[in-house]
């Protein structure tokens, strides 16, 4: 009896093996690619949500995804014309002028991933600018203040880039992307709108006033760089680092001829973590440094200007998966310098399919 139990067990391992049922180690390795594309996918949300630094779309995937972000800024200057007879007293004239700006930016991105490693993207955006000015001669003896206002909409400066991921982010090593960006002139320029020449009381230039606000930069830009995410569960850890060359043009005469705008160096860096497997937090600091902008011809319509400008943001962000193939995130950017917007706010849908 125990021979032919025996038998009879045996017979059945061999049934269920033939038929594909017994196949522990097939479905332990399914799962566990499954488990780590998993991975991916919820580091490259959490990366995301602040700044486009992902790991690369999958292969055959194409992703769409609608944004909408608010700037605001607001900035008091005081602008002294005159000479000081002791420390105590001033001659001359105090212009207080206080500035506030709002910038509404709507934007489609498309990305499609051509392998397991390289993605192309595109991304055109959409700009509404409002400017307030407000400013006031503070010994001219009149509690009026002079109110100025300007605006701007249009299509802004359309973005093309490619990624590449560097390596499998196995042995402990992060995933690296490569990345080269590349900015269009499609926007209007400064010097597409229409313009006038600020001068002093005697007669010397102190500025340029735009009739309306421009929605693009007005040159070509390219951006190389490389971004990193290391995923220690819970928490993913990235960063970024890259390069913007402009391309210096030719804008007349009266903008100095050969307009050589100034590279930027830019960098950031973050983390976040996954409260479960469908919300998720994010932390982060992004830095830019914009070099002074040359003239081929001498001209100081600006006055003396600074050799770079630091424009420094802290951000933090929530992303929610609503489905398998929708996220929905929400950033805030607060300003740490005086160069940066005081808010920005930015609301992004990827949808993919």
């Amino acid at each position: 009896m125990r021979a032919r139990t025996c038998l009879l067990i045996t017979m059945s391992a061999c049934l269920l093996s033939a038929t594909g049922v017994a196949k522990p180690e097939y479905d332990d390795f399914g799962e566990s690619a499954s488990r780590t594309e998993q991975q991916k996918d919820q580091a490259t949300d959490i990366a995301s949500i602040t700044s486009d630094r992902g790991i690369v779309t999958r292969p055959g995937r194409f992703t769409i995804e609608p944004s909408f972000s608010h700037a605001h800024s607001n900035a008091t200057q005081v602008a002294v014309e005159g000479y000081t007879v002791i420390p105590a007293l001033l001659v001359g004239l105090i212009n207080i002028s206080e500035i506030q700006r709002d910038i509404f930016v709507g934007a489609l991105s498309l990305k499609y991933g051509f392998t397991s490693r390289f993605e192309a993207a595109v991304r055109v955006p959409y700009l509404s600018i409002q400017e307030d000015l407000r400013e006031r001669e503070a010994f001219e003896g009149t509690p009026v203040d002079t109110l100025r206002e300007s605006s701007g909409e249009g299509l802004g400066d359309v973005e093309l880039s490619v990624r590449y991921q560097l390596n499998d982010g196995l042995d402990g090593w992060p995933y690296i992307i490569g990345v080269v960006r590349v900015k269009t002139p499609t926007g209007d320029s400064p010097y597409d709108v229409d313009q006038k020449i600020i001068e002093d009381s005697g007669g010397n230039p102190i500025g340029i006033e735009l009739e309306e606000r421009p929605t693009g930069s007005g040159f070509w830009s390219f951006e190389p760089g490389f971004s990193f995410i290391y995923p220690s569960d819970p928490a993913v850890l990235y960063g970024s680092l890259s390069y913007v060359y402009t391309l210096k043009d030719d804008k007349g005469y009266e903008n100095g001829l050969t307009v050589n705008p100034g590279d930027v160096i830019r960098y950031g860096f973050g983390m976040g973590f996954a409260f479960n497997e469908r919300t998720s937090f994010s932390l982060g600091y992004d830095h830019s440094i914009i070099r002074k902008t040359t003239y081929e011809r001498d001209i100081d319509l600006f006055g003396a200007t600074f050799d770079s400008i630091q424009i420094g943001s802290l951000s933090f962000g929530l992303s929610q998966k609503i489905s398998s193939s929708t996220t929905l995130s929400l950033t805030v950017s607060i300003g740490v310098t005086e160069n940066a917007p005081n808010s920005e706010i930015t609301l992004k849908l990827p949808i993919s399919l």
